[in-house]
């Protein structure tokens, strides 16, 4: 037997105790038309009809031999997943007498989707995709448990809990590192003189200092031992900034700009902890969220659930957010903001940042063109005017100095960021 599927919020909590089935309502209205009949006809050979199902139906009435005890256990093959992935949920039934068929109707949460489904005698396995990152309820079983003869039943619920589903990070090797790096051990080499592998310059040998590398072409060519200078390598402490002011979908193709935020910087995210730099997040939007920096693969799936909430917030507004708390940020952070760049309250946090000195980039995430009618005016003009002031903001960003990079959804994100690596990032202009 198939499940029913039903979407939609979890139904009113099912009665207690046996209750008269369908089969059992079937028959008892073949009983009754019956009854009626003879009443109407005159003929009492009419009642022999219904005396077979009122049979049944006295035999449907709570008796010794249902169960008076049913358990459902619950069993979920993993509460994380990343979306596309399945998971496999199992409801196995304990009773302490003879069951019928079991009719499972299944309440589905928003996130996910049924695939596939196995019922048998006492116990019942669904399937789910998760279709959309976010924390969701898987949803709500309602396990219709019938007796021997299928004329009684009695519904246990079983609430099968909510599953964290983790966005599917962009493509993203690139790391782009600011000039002032903390003196913490990392891989990231800084011009600053050190112990590190990368070669920054040739220097003259000093007396009674050790040789580690000749530099033998300076060597020969000035006539004294010339020295490979290396740079100190230092960890980055990298910032995502998260602009979730709003959701925006582009016409076209419906892509969420929400989405595309948190599957860029989870892509970015993961590139900088194979680096063993340190990563921390910022969102905001509705509830200020923030989680300190922190490196490790453990810190990845941490700097995820911070943020799985974020889409419930989208119904609060934030007035007058123009700075960040001082605990949010570790000094001479490098801050990626993702932003589509549809509110100007993100401007006043970016400036902020600005006048902290910390190094910064935005990564522009594209909400699409308004769809409009060639032949309106008004409309027309109302489009320039949109593209206008998306370009006064860009300008005003570039005029501080903070780099912007358009990332296309669907493409690897190194692509927006190959530019930064032709030099250094700075800090904003104060």
């Amino acid at each position: 037997m198939k499940a029913s599927v039903v979407l939609g919020t979890a139904p009113s909590p099912p009665p207690s105790g046996w209750r008269a089935g369908g089969r059992t309502l079937r028959l008892l209205t073949v009983a009754v038309t019956a009854g009626v009949l003879a009443l109407l006809t005159g003929h009492a050979w009419v009642l022999a009809l219904a005396a077979g199902p009122a049979v049944l139906v006295v035999l449907a009435a709570p008796g010794g031999s249902r169960p008076l005890r049913l358990e459902a256990s619950l069993t979920v093959s993993t509460r994380r997943c990343f979306e596309g992935e399945t998971v496999r949920c199992t409801v196995e039934l304990a009773a302490d007498g003879v069951t019928g068929p079991l009719d499972p109707v299944l309440t589905l949460g928003p996130g996910v989707e049924l695939v596939d489904d196995l019922v048998e005698a006492d116990r019942a396995e669904f399937e789910f995709t998760a279709v959309r990152w976010g924390r969701w309820s898987i949803g709500t079983l309602d396990l219709d448990v019938y007796d021997r003869g299928g004329l009684a039943r009695r519904t246990v619920r079983v609430e099968l809990g909510e599953l964290e589903v983790f966005p599917v990070p962009s493509a993203a090797r690139l790391t782009p590192v600011p000039v002032e790096l903390p003196a913490r051990l990392g891989e990231n080499a800084t011009r600053q003189p050190g112990e590190g592998v990368e070669v920054i310059g040739v220097r003259p040998h000093v007396w009674g200092e050790r040789q580690r590398r000749i530099h033998w072409p300076s060597t020969t060519r000035r006539g004294a031992v010339q020295l490979n200078e290396f740079g100190a390598e230092r960890a980055v402490d990298t910032v995502m900034l998260l602009d979730a002011l709003g959701d925006f979908r582009d016409p076209a193709t419906g892509t969420s700009t929400l989405d595309e935020t948190l599957r860029a910087a989870a892509g970015l995210t993961r590139a900088y902890l194979r680096r063993h730099d340190r990563i921390g997040l910022v969102s905001i939007g509705g509830t200020l969220r923030w989680l300190r920096a922190g490196s490790g693969e453990q810190h990845f799936y941490r700097i995820v659930q911070t943020v799985l909430d974020v889409r419930k917030d989208l119904g609060y507004r934030t007035p007058e957010l123009d700075r960040l708390p001082p605990g949010a940020l570790p000094a001479g952070a490098l801050v990626y903001c993702f932003t589509p760049l549809a509110d100007q309250r993100v401007l006043d946090v970016l400036a902020d940042l600005t006048d902290r000195g910390n190094p910064l980039v935005v990564v522009e995430l594209p909400t699409g063109e308004p769809s409009v009618d060639p032949q309106d005016e008004l409309a027309v003009l109302a489009l320039r005017l949109w593209r206008a002031d998306r370009e006064a903001m860009r300008f005003a960003l570039r005029n501080r100095g903070i780099p912007v990079v358009a990332h296309t959804p669907g493409e690897s994100l190194d692509l927006a960021l190959a530019p930064l690596l032709r030099r250094r990032i700075h800090g904003g202009r104060r």
